[in-house]
C-alpha cells in the first residue's frame, strides 16, 4: 500500500491523523524507545526519526541541542535503522525518516533508499533538498515504493507551489509560519490563508508543522475551509507535534509525556 493510500484509509476513522517527532539517540536510544511506545499508545499515525546532524538549519533550540547531544554520545545512522525497524515490526504507525542532505549523499542515494525500505521507513523529510534538485534521488525513492515529503512554506509564492506539487508523493509538510521548529504558531486568517493556497495546488493530504503544542490547535486544524461554493475540506490531514512532546518530556517525564499526547488524540475525537 502506497503511503498516500495508508493515510487516506487512517483517515476514514478520524478526521485528524498525529504525526510526532523523536531525535534518534537523544536523550538515549532507550528514552527513544519508551517515547515511541507511548506514541504507539496514544493512537500517533506517523513518527518521523530524525537522524541527527550536526548543523539542522531547520531546527530550533531544542532540537539543536538534541541534534549535538546525540551525536557527541556516538550515535550512527546505523542505531537508527534499527530503532525504526523495531519500531515497524512491533509498533502500528507509519516510520518516516527525517534528516538532511549530507546524510543521504554520504549513504548514496541507492544505498540509502535500500536501507530505509528494508528498516521499515514510508517516506523521508529533507527539509535542505529543494524539489529541482531532487530528481535523482527520487527515482531511487519511487523503484522502493518510498515518498519523498516536500515542505510548503507560507514564503513561497503560487508559482513555487505549484512546482513543488508536481514533485509530490505521500503527502506534503505545511510549514505553519517562517522560522524554525519549536516557537509557538498563532493559529488565524494567516494561517488560514497559507493553507488555502496549498490545498489550491495539490490533491495530496497536508500535514501542519512549527508551533502546534495544545488540544486548541488540533481544534483549528480540525475545521472546515471552502473556496466559492465548493465543497468544504479540513484545514489539514496531519498534525504534526516536535518541540512540545520533547519539552513536555524533558520537564514532566514519561507519565507527563503520555498525558500530553492523550490530550492531542482526544481533542481529534469529535
Amino acid at each position: 500500500m502506497s503511503l498516500e493510500s495508508d493515510i487516506r484509509q487512517r483517515l476514514e476513522r478520524q478526521p485528524l491523523l498525529l504525526m510526532t517527532h523523536i531525535i534518534c539517540g537523544y536523550p538515549s536510544l532507550e528514552d527513544n524507545w519508551a517515547m515511541l511506545r507511548l506514541m504507539g499508545e496514544a493512537g500517533v499515525a506517523l513518527v518521523e526519526f530524525q537522524f541527527p546532524f550536526s548543523e539542522p538549519i531547520a531546527d530550533g533550540p531544542l532540537f539543536s541541542k538534541a541534534n549535538q547531544r546525540s551525536l557527541e554520545r556516538g550515535t550512527h545512522v546505523d542505531d537508527c535503522f534499527a530503532l525504526m525497524r523495531r519500531a515497524a515490526n512491533e509498533l502500528t504507525f507509519i516510520p518516516l525518516m527525517m534528516g538532511y542532505y549530507n546524510t543521504v549523499f554520504k549513504m548514496g542515494h541507492a544505498a540509502f533508499c535500500e536501507r530505509l525500505a528494508a528498516a521499515g521507513g514510508r517516506g523521508f523529510i529533507l527539509p535542505d533538498l529543494p524539489p529541482e534538485e531532487a530528481t535523482e534521488l527520487e527515482r531511487e525513492a519511487d523503484a522502493r515504493d518510498l515518498a519523498p515529503i516536500h515542505l510548503m512554506t507560507p514564503a513561497s509564492p503560487d508559482e513555487r507551489l505549484r512546482l513543488i506539487a508536481s514533485h509530490g508523493k505521500g503527502f506534503f509538510y505545511c510549514v505553519a509560519r517562517r522560522g524554525v521548529t519549536g516557537a509557538h504558531t498563532r493559529f488565524g486568517a494567516e494561517l488560514d490563508h497559507f493553507l488555502r493556497r496549498c490545498r489550491g495546488v495539490t490533491d495530496l493530504p497536508l500535514a501542519v508543522g512549527f508551533g502546534l503544542s495544545k488540544p486548541e490547535d488540533i481544534q483549528f486544524l480540525k475545521g472546515k475551509i471552502g473556496e466559492k461554493g465548493g465543497p468544504e475540506k479540513p484545514h489539514a490531514d496531519v498534525a504534526v507535534i516536535g518541540t512540545a512532546f520533547l519539552q513536555t518530556w524533558e520537564t514532566a517525564g514519561p507519565a507527563g509525556a503520555a498525558t500530553f499526547l492523550h490530550s492531542l488524540a482526544a481533542a481529534i475525537l469529535p
